[in-house]
């Protein structure tokens, strides 16, 4: 049984549950999660802007 997985960036005026329904209704369920914080360099000072998270989706192929 082969799975598909594929990377869901939650956006950002998005929240993470609203990012978990878009995944059901493309038929993934969430396995993984990981975060980045995202820099900007304001006056020549990289300063953090805000958190990058992305969920990791599996589905079968068969299903």
């Amino acid at each position: 049984m082969k799975q598909e997985t594929k990377w869901f960036e939650v956006e950002e005026n998005e929240s993470i549950s609203a990012c978990m329904e878009k995944m059901a209704k493309q038929g993934f369920q969430v396995v993984g999660r990981r975060e980045e914080p995202l820099f900007a360099e304001i006056d020549g000072v990289p300063t953090p802007i805000r958190q990058m998270i992305q969920l990791k989706g599996t589905k079968d192929k068969e299903a």
